[in-house]
């Protein structure tokens, strides 16, 4: 069984697989908004995808890297203390586990050469932790699926 981050999600194998839950994982967050902020992110979204289709996949795949590296603390911390549901673990830790998980895409975002993304990042950017914490369960019931596989 695969003990850290990195083997259990970017292992080749099943990296694919990984790329398709997590792009699941987004698509059913954003669905899952609701309210006024909630039509904000789903029109962000939507804007984000029409400018360039398969965004989705892509940037997941382009990011797991730098997102496994994140949480890759965690996932030891995790595991040294024998925990069985990763996605409690990390909502213990919401507040740690958003803020490494959006420098990533800060940092991403920064660099972009398109302004309509930086445009749109920037106005979804404000309430992006709250997200990244309600989004916190399903990650973590993912990675111990994969880390169940591994």
């Amino acid at each position: 069984m695969a003990d850290t981050l990195k083997e259990i999600l970017l292992d080749s194998s099943r990296r694919p697989a990984v790329v398709t839950d997590f792009g699941t994982l987004v698509d059913d967050e954003v669905a899952d908004k609701g309210g006024v902020s909630g039509a904000v992110v789903k029109t962000g979204f939507a804007a984000v995808k029409k400018i360039k289709p398969g965004i989705v996949p892509a940037a997941v795949d382009s990011l797991l890297d730098e997102f496994a590296e994140a949480l890759e603390p965690f996932y030891g911390d995790y595991k040294a203390k024998g925990g069985d549901d990763f996605g409690t673990y990390l909502v213990g830790r919401s507040d740690e586990a958003a803020d490494a998980l959006l420098s990533v895409t800060d940092a991403r975002a920064e660099q972009s050469s398109r302004d309509a993304i930086k445009k749109v990042y920037g106005k979804l950017r404000p309430n992006g932790k709250k997200n990244v914490e309600e989004a916190l369960p399903r990650l973590g019931k993912l990675i111990d699926k994969h880390a169940a596989n591994a």
